[in-house]
């Protein structure tokens, strides 16, 4: 049995929330610079490069790139031979969250209750997901989800007779109902499967895997290779401005279901796909 201390949970976390807002993983920056250097339609083009400048200003570490700083979506796989102590796990978290928002001088953007609508003023508190698994160390995954594109997911409990064409129907309807209303060029969650919550959650965690890594299974990869050529072929564009760049990739989660139905959630994120993670 290994002891880790909570605080050095609350440190990652405060890492992070500074490095996401900052920083974006190569794997996204190189897909906008390939996008940019493909896309004929001159407006377009011009945006994505525009994009790729504010990238650029952000890693300067003083601007973050994009005013929205997102709510922080917390994802924990803690080991089963990990001890935690030093404090209540929720706390360690919201600290992190607290000290990195104001170090970094972020937007706070959390209000205590969705109807009276009164800011906590630290961006607390942090959406948290809980995992337990094999092993004795302990994964924190931080990403903030600005509200402009998550107001653009959707789920929908299909029937099963709707099988693979209604859910990728599904999936595109959802991104040219989101229209330019996300800041396309967009990355596209899917989760299929499970359960209403499942569906969702599943859909959440599709949007952190890395964009140059195909589905394992080759079904689920030939199928997001379909969805982002459907979805780019939509002509929403960098933007809203037009173009064939609209989604910068398709990612899919899948899990068991229900004899009785078809469950499947969209998430949708803008190009600014934050997230990091360190292994405590």
């Amino acid at each position: 049995m290994r002891t880790l201390d909570v605080k050095e949970i609350t440190s990652a976390v405060a890492e992070m929330a500074k490095e996401t807002n900052h920083f974006l993983s190569s794997d996204v920056k190189c897909a906008i610079s390939g996008r940019a250097k493909k896309e004929p339609w001159p407006v377009a083009k011009g945006v994505l490069e525009k994009i790729e400048e504010n990238i650029a200003i952000a890693e300067e570490g003083v601007l973050p790139l994009c005013q929205d700083t997102g709510m922080a979506c917390v994802f924990l796989e803690i080991g089963q031979d990990v001890h935690l102590v030093g404090g209540s796990v929720y706390d360690a978290v919201n600290e992190g969250v607290r000290r990195g928002y104001d170090e970094g001088y972020l937007r706070k953007s959390v209000v205590k209750d969705p109807l009276r609508r009164v800011n906590t003023k630290d961006n607390t508190p942090a959406h948290i997901h809980y995992e337990i698994v094999d092993g004795d160390q302990v994964k924190v995954i931080l990403a903030p989800k600005g509200f402009g594109s998550e107001n653009m997911s959707q789920i929908k409990m299909l029937p099963p007779s709707a099988g693979e064409k209604g859910v990728k129907d599904f999936v595109v309807k959802v991104c040219e109902d989101a229209g330019a209303n996300p800041c396309p060029p967009i990355v596209v969650g899917v989760g299929i499967g499970g359960t209403f919550d499942k569906a969702a959650l599943m859909a959440k965690e599709a949007l952190l895997y890395p964009f140059d890594e195909e589905n394992s299974d080759p079904y689920y990869a030939q199928m997001e290779a379909e969805l982002l050529e459907r979805i780019n072929a939509l002509g929403i564009g960098p933007q809203g401005f037009g173009g064939e760049t609209t989604a910068l990739a398709v990612k899919i989660k899948t899990a068991p279901t229900h004899i009785a139905g078809l469950p499947v959630a969209v998430n949708i994120n803008c190009h600014v796909s934050r997230h990091a993670q360190r292994i405590l």
